[in-house]
């Protein structure tokens, strides 16, 4: 491929680049995406939405082994794992192939390799180490994304130590798992394994598990998860890993003592790294801190004409704020006049577990930190009629109000559903609702959303089902 002159270059084709692109393309801008594997990124292709599928299919699995509470009867429920790897791999790929005929749609050029800055408003572009075009642009997005965070000694092998790509499509199903980091990604997984019938282990150095939720909500899973058979060891640090034949000896120290455990295998998920290596940010104005780079409320950097998004920008490191930033950052180079800063406070965040977890805002602890008189609002799930007839009386709501002005100031979730429901605290914040407008919402009946409503009235001495 010759030279090429764009209007916008996109490094990157996950959730925050290929959004980006298609934006600029929307706006008139001639654009180009480069790839250097998936369409979609690790998102579609490794992350969101086939671990997605996975967790579908361990629901499933646990609602086959719950027919009785039904009233059903069945002998044996069993799953082919090599099935339930296909389907999620299969999801995938649909999903990957759909984010391409979206750029071909809007005429935005796919071009496969890897990009690295080559000087002022140039990307070279090269393919197993051979030059294949030199694009010229004067805006260029970074969106390269992030890997995962290796923890010393405890190094991804791919075969007794996974990483989460190799937890995602495992050869066989772990009689005996051990999950290091209890963070979405950690939890996950642990969920997953669990509700297909592993025995799960898992440490977390600090003192409670999800530990970004509200300590309340983080405390509340906990204890579902324990009840569901989870062995949770926090506080902990896993040391002394020894790799068997077949399995991984370690030591998880906790609470001045030490426990040895085998595991058939170790899942590693202590966070992430932001790709910065290779994409040519040497002597450029480009500040890079703790493997991500900085940049401001639109996704600029300290060189004229780069920008960055996504997992590369920090956190919090979710597709939806990657997709979202990329908005940002094309519109504000286009020139627009109503676009605003990234607000990360309106960006909810849900864990797929069972239950399930979702938040938005600040926590308790964090409004108070920040110098909020607060008023509190909680409501069980027990006491929501839609939660009951459908098996899944397990979760609570929480609200935390601003006691003087009646902002939302954030809101927390766990229990069925709860992720596809942030989203209603999520558009009242960014409405700048107050707990009047709450209140005087009508919620359908009988809906679990229902709950939502409890616990603004909660908040206010005003609940009428609890």
């Amino acid at each position: 491929m010759p030279d090429q002159q764009f209007d916008l270059i996109v490094l990157g084709g996950g959730p925050g680049g290929y959004v980006a692109a298609i934006r600029g393309a929307q706006l008139g801008m001639k654009t180009a995406v480069v790839e250097r594997e998936h369409l979609g990124g690790i998102c579609l292709n490794w992350g969101c939405i086939p671990t997605k599928a996975l967790l579908r299919t361990s629901e499933i699995n646990h609602l086959l082994h719950s027919l009785k509470d039904y009233g059903f009867a069945a002998d044996n429920p069993r799953f082919d794992l090599p099935s339930v790897v296909k389907r999620s791999r299969a999801v995938a790929k649909q999903l990957s192939s759909g984010v391409g005929h979206l750029l071909r749609k809007n005429k935005v050029t796919v071009i496969d390799g890897e990009g690295k800055l080559a000087g002022k408003n140039t990307l070279a572009v090269a393919k197993d180490g051979k030059p294949v075009a030199t694009l010229k642009s004067p805006h260029i997005i970074l969106a390269t994304g992030a890997r995962a965070r290796q923890l010393p000694g405890l190094e991804a092998d791919g075969k007794l130590v996974w990483s989460y790509k190799e937890a995602m499509v495992p050869p066989g199903m772990p009689k005996k798992l051990l999950v290091v980091g209890s963070g979405a990604i950690g939890i996950e997984f642990a969920s997953f394994y669990l509700n297909m019938g592993a025995e799960v282990t898992v440490a977390e150095v600090v003192d409670r598990i999800l530990p970004v939720e509200d300590e309340e909500i983080g405390s509340f899973a906990r204890k579902a998860f324990e009840k569901q058979g989870m062995k949770i060891h926090t506080g902990a640090l896993v040391k002394g890993a020894k790799k068997n034949a077949d399995s991984v000896t370690v030591t998880i120290e906790a609470g001045g003592k030490g426990e040895e455990i085998t595991v058939d295998r170790v899942i590693s998920a202590v966070g992430i790294v932001g790709n910065v290596e290779n994409i040519g940010l040497e002597g450029t104005g480009v500040k890079v801190e703790r493997t991500h780079v900085v940049v401001d409320g639109y996704g600029r950097t300290g060189e004229a004409g780069v920008y960055a998004i996504g997992d590369l920008a920090g956190p919090p490191w979710l597709a939806h704020k990657a997709s979202h930033e990329g908005v940002i950052c094309v519109e504000m180079i286009a020139g627009l006049n109503d676009v605003h800063p990234l607000d990360v406070g309106n960006i909810p965040a849900c864990t797929y577990c069972r239950p399930q977890v979702a938040s938005v805002g600040l926590t308790e602890a964090a409004a108070k930190a920040a110098g909020h008189d607060v008023k509190v609002g909680k409501f069980p799930f027990i006491g929501n009629g839609k939660a009951i007839a459908m098996g899944e009386p397990e979760g609570m709501v929480k609200t935390v109000f601003d006691a003087k002005t009646g902002e939302l100031l954030g809101a927390h979730m766990v229990g069925a559903e709860v992720t596809e429901m942030i989203q209603g605290y999520t558009i009242a914040r960014t409405l700048e609702s107050t707990e009047a407008e709450l209140i005087n919402t009508v919620f359908p009946h009988p809906t679990i959303s229902e709950t939502m409503h409890e616990a603004v009235l909660a908040a206010y001495g005003r609940a009428i089902h609890f």
